[in-house]
């Protein structure tokens, strides 16, 4: 039998890595992280323990990846859904409804990866977080930013205290009533984006299938 390309190999590697990131979201979300192994990810995956230990040096970074994923193709489907649109206010209030969203749909999930970031390590710089970033400066440049290097992190730091405030355990606020406050930060009107309630409201909670955001047959990036 002749060796496999390294093209194949490549290919090979990719799908692996990307089972075991959906399998990170899935797990954390079901059980937490603390009551999340590697081993459990591995398992969930379909990969040999070693093979974690290959992409990622820790659970914390294999999670914070996880997560940076399921948001910036939250993200990705959210900012190109039909009707599409070029409308930089719309699509600033397209990309707020969807990191809200997964603070409402996903609090374990979430949580967690705030309180990661808190963690020394703060932001691991990946791929998915590049994505992520990438992102949401298009999305500020869209908008009509004269600065983005400027207004990008007054974003991304609106939209992490947002999501914190959205899941404070004891005292969370409202996510509409913080929908507003970003609304008029940014003179977005209420029927921009997906409105809490409205027709377009979709949102899913825990046990969705979230394997369009976790690719393993031919790559679309």
């Amino acid at each position: 039998m002749s060796p496999r390309s390294a093209s194949v190999n490549e290919e090979l590697r990719r799908r692996s890595r990307e089972r075991l990131l959906q399998a990170a979201v899935e797990l954390v979300d079901e059980r937490g992280f603390e009551a999340t192994t590697l081993a459990d990810i591995a398992d969930r995956a379909g990969s040999a323990r070693g093979l974690v230990s290959y992409y990622f040096p820790g659970k914390r970074q294999l999670v914070q990846s996880a997560v940076h994923r399921l948001m910036h193709r939250t993200l990705e489907e959210a900012l190109e859904r039909d009707p599409r649109t070029e409308d930089g206010r719309e699509r600033l209030a397209r990309a707020v409804d969807a990191i809200l969203g997964l603070a409402h749909d996903r609090p374990v999930l979430m949580r967690q990866h705030m309180a990661g970031l808190l963690q020394a390590e703060g932001f691991l710089q990946c791929p998915e977080q590049r994505r992520l970033s990438e992102l949401l400066s298009d999305t500020v440049a869209r908008y009509g930013s004269a600065d983005v290097t400027a207004d990008y992190p007054l974003l991304r730091a609106l939209l992490m205290g947002a999501v914190f405030a959205a899941l404070v355990p004891g005292v969370p606020m409202p996510v509409p009533a913080l929908r507003a406050e970003l609304f008029a930060r940014y003179g977005l009107d209420w029927e921009m984006g997906v409105p809490p309630g409205s027709d377009t409201d979709t949102a899913a909670g825990p046990g969705e299938d979230l394997s369009r955001f976790f690719a393993t047959g031919e790559r679309t990036d």
